[in-house]
């Protein structure tokens, strides 16, 4: 059912009112606080009207109204995807961007502050991943006899480091000339294309050569890098998490290896932004809540997720607009560095 303009008006007055407030609305607070120009009893019947339609619940008849998923998704479709961060904030951003070190972690680090901080809630941003990595440069450090450190490093992916035990004993000398052979025969392969090599080596090089080759696999089965999170105490003060036996549930849930794999699986529209709200969410845990995820990167080379977990009566508008900055501002810093 398509809202009459009034109705629409009131429940995007009802929407922001408690988003602000965290308290249901009542219709006289609609009817004084704005100039609807319409009778106190248009707006109850209007009210009504948006109940009975499933915009909106109410605790009792004589209660204020709260707005339901449907209310949000109605809400969130109707704001623009362009909408933009103020002036003041985008250089602020900007300008904190450009004094971060040429780290990538850095930039991740301070694209989860930067999020958490403006919108009071989780923010997540996960390092920027290939499809396929691809081997760099390859270590190998002797720990003690028979023992040495594998410390691998890939292109788009970071670092990875394994302890490798030997069935003799090989000296710091024999693993830097062993390290030095695999660096120069793999550069750039990917773990298939390292498979494939016929390459004669010894027992040894072939130890190595297959733990190169498990490491980039188990990498390239991950859906994404490593997770940066931050705000996490700014979402579990709000009012919604005072004695909710849910908070226990997502705490649980954030501390798991693969929480991402089960959260963030979203197609992205054409705006690049997925609004996830409610009992849209796979988890049940997550379903009092909702999330705004966007991705960064440069298509088939390598990219991430920048998204927000907050509760439902979130500002959805600033959000989005943080999202969309940040993800600009990510995907600059990738073309960068890769």
């Amino acid at each position: 059912m398509t809202l009459t303009e009034r109705r629409e008006a009131i429940l995007k007055i009802i929407v922001n009112e408690y988003i602000a407030g965290a308290m249901p609305v009542a219709s006289k607070a609609v009817t004084y606080n704005y100039n609807l120009k319409v009778s106190p009893a248009t707006v109850r019947n209007d009210v009504a009207c948006l109940e009975e339609e499933g915009y909106v619940v109410r605790p009792h008849p004589s209660a204020g109204a709260i707005p339901t998923d449907k209310a949000y998704r109605y809400y969130v479709e109707s704001i623009s995807r362009d909408v933009k961060l103020p002036l003041t904030e985008q250089y602020l951003v900007y300008e904190l961007f450009q004094e971060a070190k040429e780290e990538m972690e850095q930039w991740l680090r301070l694209a989860a502050a930067l999020l958490a901080h403006f919108v009071r809630n989780v923010a997540v941003v996960t390092s920027p991943k290939a499809p396929r990595c691809r081997f760099k440069h390859l270590d190998l450090v002797e720990v003690r006899d028979f023992v040495a450190l594998l410390v691998l490093i890939l292109y788009e992916a970071g670092v990875r480091q394994k302890i490798l035990s030997f069935n003799k004993r090989i000296t710091q000398e024999d693993l830097t000339m062993l390290a030095n052979k695999l660096n120069s025969a793999y550069a750039g392969m990917t773990s298939s294309e390292i498979s494939r090599e016929k390459a004669r080596h010894s027992p040894e090089e072939k130890q190595v050569a297959g733990c190169i080759v498990d490491m980039m696999t188990a990498e390239d089965k991950q859906g994404h890098g490593r997770p940066y999170l931050e705000g996490l105490y700014l979402m579990l003060s709000q009012p919604e998490f005072a004695n909710n036996p849910r908070a226990l549930d997502l705490l649980e849930l954030l501390e798991g290896e693969d929480w991402l794999e089960g959260i963030f699986r979203p197609e992205l529209d054409k705006g690049g932004i997925k609004v996830i709200i409610g009992k849209e969410n796979p988890a049940e845990v997550l379903q009092d809540l909702s999330l705004i995820v966007g991705e960064y990167g440069i298509p088939d080379k390598a990219g991430g997720i920048v998204g927000v977990i907050g509760p439902k009566r979130m500002d959805y508008a600033r959000a989005i607009s943080l999202v969309t900055c940040l993800s600009s501002l990510l995907s600059e810093s990738v073309a960068d560095y890769i």
